[in-house]
């Protein structure tokens, strides 16, 4: 009996000792979330991070230039101009996170924290356009059809998106901003769906070629890696749009969230950036480079 007495002693500290160690996690949690100087700290860690992808694009855009000053917008160096962009525009809204939260009226909040996550739609269907063009011309299939589709549906999504906010500037409707949340989910789906479409067909295609063919295995690893990351990354915003426009513990654009907002933008943008930036550092040949078109 003692023995047995002895076990349920020890299970029963053994649990308090869980619902402790668990409580005491709950609070750490809560305790960042509700400093405004640890607020400010990861705020800025964010903003530094930013930057730094925001130098890393803008160094390989003024290479790139360099390389091949003869020709000139080339999708590389709209691609990398984009980036430094998106990314700098965010270190600029998380220097001064703070400040944007208090500007009124509150959808130019909106504005600020969104628009950058539709130019980094927009840069990143800029990839799947590039690589849409490479699939089809080596299947002697027209292209013509393609960049015009590309415009369109960005100015589609661009058009419903401002829409969106000057009704909420008129009149702030409650379920206009869940609609406006889920929007981005269907846009970050539509472009997860984007990159394994075409990302898939590129890499079989690119599997089917002679294994002596120069630069086929580099080149069939950097389609596979940039597409896992990129299918990856928009599948992640997507799910986190969907929770982030139903359950208020999971709202990104108040101030008492920054942990969560840390772990998203880390996840879905800075990473991702990163690595594909890293992925595609190499430059294009001197002369007679005929895989990088000119936006016309």
């Amino acid at each position: 009996m003692g023995h047995v007495g002895g076990g349920s002693s020890v299970g029963l500290v053994q649990s308090a000792v869980k619902a402790y160690n668990l409580r005491d996690a709950s609070n750490w949690w809560h305790d960042v979330n509700d400093s405004p100087l640890w607020q400010d700290r990861i705020f800025h860690v964010l903003a530094l991070l930013y930057g730094l992808v925001a130098i890393v694009a803008l160094v390989q855009l003024i290479r790139i230039q360099l390389r091949v000053p003869e020709y000139g917008w080339t999708t590389q160096k709209v691609f990398h101009f984009l980036n430094f962009v998106v990314n700098a525009v965010r270190a600029a809204v998380f220097v001064f996170r703070r400040q944007v939260q208090k500007l009124h009226p509150e959808i130019v909040q909106h504005i600020l924290l969104d628009m950058p996550s539709l130019a980094f739609f927009t840069t990143y269907a800029l990839l799947v356009l590039f690589w849409a063009e490479i699939y089809y011309q080596a299947r002697a299939v027209s292209t013509d059809g393609l960049r015009p589709s590309f415009f369109t549906i960005n100015a589609v999504v661009y058009v419903i998106q401002i829409a969106m906010w000057l009704i909420l500037w008129w009149k702030p409707i409650p379920v206009l901003h869940i609609l406006s949340k889920m929007f981005f989910a269907g846009v970050s789906l539509f472009a997860a769906i984007g990159f394994l479409l075409y990302g898939g067909r590129l890499f079989l295609m690119l599997q089917r070629f002679p294994v002596e063919s120069k630069g086929r295995r580099k080149k069939l690893q950097e389609v596979g890696y940039v597409t896992t990351i990129c299918f990856t990354c928009f599948l992640v915003r997507c799910i986190m749009m969907c929770f982030n426009a139903f359950d208020e513990a999971a709202d990104l654009d108040v101030l008492n969230h920054p942990i969560l907002n840390f772990i998203y933008f880390l996840l879905v943008e800075i990473l991702p950036s990163s690595l594909v930036l890293f992925i595609l550092r190499k430059l294009p040949p001197k002369r007679g480079i005929t895989q990088y078109h000119p936006i016309r």
